[in-house]
């Protein structure tokens, strides 16, 4: 007789409760990572202008990575935590 094992681990995802609401936003500090690929400048740069227009976002802060398959630098990842609400990444083309 064979057995056959199933070697995936099961997943437990804890609720999530701390959702952050986009009238939330106001007053406070938000993040962009620019992955590198094209457009995604403007799309951030929109979103960013509508954020602060519509929402009452009180700073953006933008960095970028050297490329989509790279990780953003550690420094960068402590410092967007450090200042901001919430932050964004994303993907351009």
């Amino acid at each position: 007789m064979a057995l056959i094992y199933n070697p995936t681990a099961s997943s437990y995802h804890a609720p999530k409760n701390g959702r952050l609401k986009v009238s939330a936003l106001a007053g406070q500090t938000i993040g962009f990572i620019d992955n590198a690929k094209p457009n995604f400048n403007a799309l951030v740069d929109d979103l960013a202008e509508l954020l602060v227009a519509r929402y009452g976002v009180a700073g953006v802060i933008k960095r970028a990575k050297r490329g989509a398959a790279m990780p953003a630098p550690e420094l960068v990842v402590n410092e967007l935590a450090e200042k901001c609400v919430l932050v964004i990444t994303g993907s351009g083309d």
